[in-house]
């Protein structure tokens, strides 16, 4: 390979330019993106820089060898050639790092989604005390700027389709235990309502109801930013469909080897069984290393099997994490409807009335055969790196001695 090109300056982006070079290749290097910032971390966006704590996260990445190109926007892909608004780029190699795009509503009302840099400073900028504010969604996104904008004193309300917070990522029986944190930080929840449209005054709900609002934030997930990439001949699927080494297929047409990284990156999970699209930081931090190991090998370069081992896999155990409510919450791993949940610790145990840091537990959701196949965590941190490991490696612990917090689960683990 001559020159690759990486579409898609984000995270996943800029850490699959800096793995390729690690990887030994030398030749021109591209990255291109349609924002006007070089690569910077996401997550601070809803929390220090909403909060006025941070204004910059700009990555610090080690680009001086790399040909950064940004506010170009890609448009469309051919095999050897990617359309840009500024003209086109040819590759022997191809990384597509292009994200996701927010979901939005209709109507013409104050909207606001928070996806990039530009619009957190936006956010900011109009966060105010008495500011009415509209969230649309009791996700993570819902939950965070929530918090930061109760605390700067707006008059926060959060409408929610599902019947508790949080209901897709850790099910109805755990999110209704963050209910009462929305009520203690003085937000108001409107749960099981569904929204019509936007409009100048505020949010319509199904049925008529207009919840006045100054500002609408809208966090209701978003979809991956794969419309440039129609009639392209790559295989798309709620995503850039890859494989397990994160290879992309090209269908009906031959081209030179693309990967896929990051939040636009539907890979198939051996561990699963099925084909996952992740959108939190941990994908964009790893993904890039097998994907530049893939790509290399493609050209016989790097990463081709030695000694007999096979090429690197791309099978982590999902993990994300978020700060709201003065909690920090880690979630990991993929449960279903056949595991039983256990708790470690009591989730309804009330906060502590002097203020002090709010009592902390965790949940796990147990396979049939015994394994532990997800964990929540809420102000348990040390409960987390341990429990990972564990999953990994497709282990169980002990559910009695689980639930009892005077044992660390580290030492639960190691009696595993």
């Amino acid at each position: 390979m001559r020159r690759i090109v990486i579409v898609g300056a984000g995270m996943a982006g800029g850490r699959a330019a800096i793995e390729l070079r690690k990887r030994g290749f030398e030749g021109e290097l591209v990255l291109v993106g349609a924002e006007s910032h070089r690569p910077y971390d996401r997550p601070p966006l809803s929390k220090a820089v909403l909060s006025g704590r941070a204004h910059d996260t700009t990555l610090p990445l080690a680009l001086d060898d790399v040909e950064v190109l940004t506010g170009r926007s890609a448009t469309a892909l051919t095999p050897g050639t990617v359309r840009t608004d500024a003209g086109p780029l040819d590759y022997d190699g191809l990384v597509v790092a292009t994200g996701a795009d927010p979901v939005t509503l209709p109507g013409d009302g104050p909207v606001r989604v928070l996806r990039t840099i530009d619009d957190a400073l936006g956010l900011r900028a109009a966060l105010r005390p008495g500011l009415r504010l509209v969230i649309v969604g009791a996700g993570w996104i819902g939950a965070e700027v929530a918090t930061t904008a109760a605390q700067i004193g707006a008059e926060v309300t959060v409408v929610e389709a599902a019947d508790t917070p949080l209901q897709v990522a850790l099910g109805a029986t755990v999110g209704a235990r963050t209910v009462d944190w929305y009520a203690r930080s003085g937000v108001k929840l409107r749960l099981g309502v569904s929204v019509e449209r936007t409009t100048a005054e505020g949010l319509v709900l199904s049925g008529g109801e207009l919840l006045a609002a100054d500002e609408i934030l809208v966090g209701i997930g978003a979809r991956p930013n794969v419309g440039w990439l129609a009639g392209s001949g790559l295989a798309l699927e709620r995503g850039v469909v890859v494989d397990e080494r994160l290879a992309a297929r090209w269908e009906g047409v031959d081209g030179p080897p693309v990967v896929a990284v990051g939040d636009v990156a539907a890979w198939w999970s051996r561990r699963y069984g099925q084909r996952l699209r992740v959108e939190h930081w941990d994908t964009a931090q790893q993904s890039p290393t097998v994907a530049a190991a893939t790509l290399l090998a493609a050209a016989g370069a790097d990463g081709a099997a030695q000694d007999g081992a096979e090429p690197a896999i791309y099978d982590p155990v999902p993990y994300f994490w978020s700060d709201q409510f003065r909690r920090m919450v880690q979630f990991a791993g993929r449960w279903g409807a056949a595991d039983e949940l256990v708790w470690r610790g009591d989730p309804d145990e009330p906060d502590p009335s002097d203020g002090a840091r709010a009592v902390g537990w965790s949940a796990g959701w147990f396979a049939p055969d015994g394994s532990l196949r997800a964990l929540v965590t809420v102000g348990r941190p040390m409960d987390m790196a341990p429990a990972r490991r564990l999953m990994l490696a497709g282990g169980g612990v002990d559910r009695t001695a689980f639930t009892d917090v005077n044992v660390t689960m580290k030492e639960l683990v190691a009696a595993s």
